[in-house]
């Protein structure tokens, strides 16, 4: 499935132009078969919801699927999808550590909003 969606269809989902630039990066540097980035959320209980991203084995019908023309493809299912209602991912790089951070996610769930899948570390 090859669908473009724009940032004022994607339900509210927001990636910032470092996070794009990053995914694009890495997925360049990634085997012909992982075309874009799979958002996933995990968890529950006292702990919250966990948000993370790994390498999409493959892109679903039923999955939300956000490009642009820089390389960046990133793949989220229904249910994550309903729990980043207004999010925004964004990779963040202070020198010592680069990671990609989960800002503004569903507040009812809680979680931590720290990703360390995907390249970047904690």
């Amino acid at each position: 499935m090859n669908m473009n969606i724009n940032q004022s269809e994607n339900q509210g989902v927001t990636v910032t132009p470092p996070a794009k630039e990053k995914i694009a990066e890495l997925l360049s540097g990634a085997d012909q078969s992982q075309s874009a980035v799979r958002v996933f959320v995990s968890g529950g209980g006292c702990g919250g919801m966990n948000y993370g991203m790994t390498f999409a084995e493959s892109v679903e019908e039923t999955d939300r699927l956000i490009q642009d023309n820089s390389g960046c493809s990133i793949a989220i299912d229904p249910v994550a999808l309903a729990y980043l209602e207004g999010a925004e991912i964004d990779f963040q790089d202070d020198g010592v550590s680069a990671t990609f951070v989960f800002n503004n996610v569903f507040k009812a769930v809680g979680g931590s909003g720290a990703c360390g899948g995907c390249g970047g570390a904690h």
